[in-house]
């Protein structure tokens, strides 16, 4: 199982653990919410009733009677007559009590809710229209505060984590960029050395002029990894050139049995700010991966054209193709679909074309079995 994958399922695992969490604490609010609401529901037709017994006689001890009336001082209730009419109101925090407006505002909001008992106060049908009270509202969105709290948190945490994680992983790839490029340079000269000496001696030239251009090209690959960790210098270049010359040199390195195809609009005469070095890094290595991805066997195209404020770089195989879950994955540090590899061609084309170049590299089209299509956009401005 490759880095990747297992850090996906440390994810998953994550955001699992987390909703478990956040859905328990939900069931036990809304489940303690719903026993007040029932608790206050008890509350109001005891009221109720002890409101109908003192008005249907007058005559016995009403002093518990009053108590049960005194001490609901939060629900809020309105008796109407059988017209609508409002009889008397409670708990409602008006000001002004007499204000008739707020009152049947507060009255038609109750009667929508459904809380109600029908009493009888002197012989005469009264309805008693009640609310819950402002505790109980409280803790009804209680829930939705506690998973907003909860999924901030969460959202807050992932960034910290990945900010610290991007850090680490800069330093990583600055620390093992720097010591790559320190250790080729010892056996760099060292064969730069030996070319001399195999120049003066009598052996065909064509081997020494051969062993020179991998030579330079060790120089190269040294020059790109030692630009990592520090900005690179942009400047104007001729990106059909590098593209060629990259192409040219990956060619000669590849199997016959790989059809390379060039088509570069005639009409692009623009010359972005680029560095040659990692360019053509990128161009490479996504050029490896289609290669690895077509086994060794197929069609490889490289399409340049200009696309509104952006030069577009398409680069196609007729390989395996991607799953759709895999379009951005391919471009995580560690991802790889092959037994040996470190997953950090398309993770490092990527840092080069939209952390250096403000540019953006993305799968563009893939279909399994037929292909995958790489799109580099590049700004011209």
């Amino acid at each position: 199982m490759n880095i990747f994958l297992k850090k996906r399922q440390w994810k998953i695992g994550f955001l699992l653990f987390a909703g478990f969490i956040v859905l328990g604490s939900i069931f036990y609010t809304s489940n303690l919410v719903n026993k007040l609401a029932h608790e206050e529901e008890k509350k109001v037709k005891l009221w109720a009733d002890a409101l109908t017994s003192i008005n249907s006689d007058p005559n016995q001890d009403i002093t518990l009677l009053t108590n049960i009336l005194e001490q609901n001082e939060t629900t809020p209730i309105i008796l109407t007559n059988e017209k609508g009419e409002i009889t008397d109101h409670r708990n409602l925090g008006l000001a002004n009590r007499n204000s008739e407006e707020k009152l049947k505002k507060v009255l038609h909001k109750m009667q929508q809710s459904g809380l109600h008992f029908e009493i009888e106060l002197y012989g005469v049908k009264t309805i008693l229209y009640y609310d819950d009270s402002s505790l109980l509202k409280q803790l009804e969105i209680y829930p939705y505060l506690q998973l907003g709290l909860i999924i901030s948190l969460v959202l807050l945490g992932y960034w910290v984590f990945s900010i610290t994680k991007k850090s680490e992983q800069d330093q990583v790839w600055v620390g093992m960029s720097k010591e790559t490029a320190h250790q080729l340079g010892t056996p760099i000269s060292s064969l730069l050395a030996w070319m001399e000496l195999l120049k003066a001696s009598d052996i065909d030239k064509s081997m020494t002029q051969e062993m020179g251009k991998d030579v330079e090209r060790l120089e190269v690959i040294a020059e790109r990894f030692s630009k990592i960790g520090s900005k690179p210098v942009l400047v104007s270049n001729d990106i059909k050139l590098i593209l060629e010359d990259s192409i040219n040199y990956l060619k000669k390195r590849s199997s016959n049995k790989i059809e390379f195809i060039v088509n570069i609009d005639k009409d692009i005469n623009i010359k972005p700010a680029i560095n040659k070095e990692l360019f053509s890094w990128v161009i490479e290595n996504t050029t490896k991966n289609a290669i690895d991805a077509m086994s060794g066997a197929g069609r490889l195209s490289f399409n340049l054209s200009k696309s509104q404020n952006n030069l577009c770089l398409d680069i196609c195989d007729t390989g395996k193709g991607l799953h759709k879950n895999q379009f951005h994955a391919i471009f995580e540090p560690g991802y790889t679909t092959k037994k040996r590899g470190w997953g950090l061609g398309l993770s490092l084309a990527k840092r080069i074309i939209e952390e250096y170049h403000g540019g953006k590299i993305f799968v563009h089209r893939s279909e399994l079995g037929k292909g995958s299509c790489i799109r580099i956009l590049l700004p011209t401005n």
